[in-house]
């Protein structure tokens, strides 16, 4: 266990100094630790870069490491809860940005004390969390794929409506006035990052033909929201995020009945844990409150 733990840490602190601080050894316990691992299983199991990250074979490893945490902490849970006090366990999960920024952290806020967990959330895109569930890297994630991950299950959880929207100043000055879709061909668009599709697949799906547009990149989604109110460019935002403002009049949806919808499904290991239900318990209940039904 004390292997299994030293690689979590190397992990996710990104170095072995900082592995060893974490654990209260020294830099050389965690190498040798790390060393014998990978004697063990014949492999290199890290890349001993900055950050340090997995092999093909320490992914596996990884995988593994978590689980055994997992079921540790459950274990000890299950003998005598006072020895597992609030902070001790640390679950890993993946969540995409705008679930995280509208009702995610909603879900974990409603978990009782009594499951005494800290949790360490990855922020990805929906179509890539299922990467770090196959990785190891994480315990459960929201995803946009329904195909269970292998050595994973999969629900439903609902719809994430998004509504393309834009400022009235934007419109004013981009826009002369007409907030129409066929107007948006050329003029300042917000995108996540350069893997964000989602205004690229409204206007094709609206317009017919593919966006050919300057592109301004706002990489958090409080700051991509933020953007859109102030003009920086039109773009699509989550109802959470924008119902409110066309109501007070601080945006214009572009295209009232053509909204796009982002079915969320919930990934976790198959792995019996109580402390997984929990939390699958209550990202299940918050999502059925905020999400669309699927």
């Amino acid at each position: 266990m004390d292997h299994l733990h030293a690689l979590v840490a190397v992990l996710e602190e990104g170095t072995f100094e900082a592995a060893a601080r974490r654990l209260r050894v020294t830099a050389s316990a965690v190498s040798q630790r790390i060393k014998a691992m990978e004697f063990t299983a014949g492999q290199v199991l890290v890349q001993r870069v900055t950050p340090v990250t997995t092999t093909a074979a320490g992914d596996v490893v990884l995988r593994y490491a978590r689980q055994m945490q997992l079921l540790e902490a459950d274990t000890v849970r299950a003998l005598d809860d006072d020895l597992m006090h609030a902070g001790r366990r640390s679950m890993a999960l993946a969540v995409n940005a705008d679930s995280l920024a509208t009702w995610f952290l909603e879900a974990l806020a409603a978990l009782p004390p009594t499951v005494g967990v800290v949790f360490t959330i990855s922020r990805e895109d929906q179509e890539h969390t299922t990467s770090l569930l196959r990785a190891g890297t994480v315990m459960a994630a929201v995803t946009s794929t329904p195909e269970p991950v292998q050595g994973c299950r999969s629900e439903k959880l609902g719809i994430m409506r998004y509504r393309a929207v834009c400022s009235p100043a934007f419109r004013a000055r981009w826009l002369e006035g007409d907030a129409s879709p066929s107007r948006l061909a050329g003029v300042p668009v917000v995108n996540f990052d350069r893997r964000d599709r989602l205004q690229d697949d409204f206007f094709r799906r609206v317009v017919g033909h593919d966006l050919d547009a300057p592109r301004q990149f706002v990489p958090t989604s409080a700051d991509f929201a933020r953007a859109v109110v102030l003009g920086l460019g039109w773009g699509l935002l989550p109802e959470q995020q924008c119902l409110a403002e066309i109501a007070r009049g601080e945006l214009i949806e572009l295209a009232p009945h053509s909204p796009i919808d982002v079915p969320l499904y919930w990934q976790r290991w198959t792995l019996d844990s109580p402390l997984l239900d929990d939390v699958t318990d209550a990202v299940r209940s918050t999502a059925a409150a905020r999400l669309h039904a699927l």
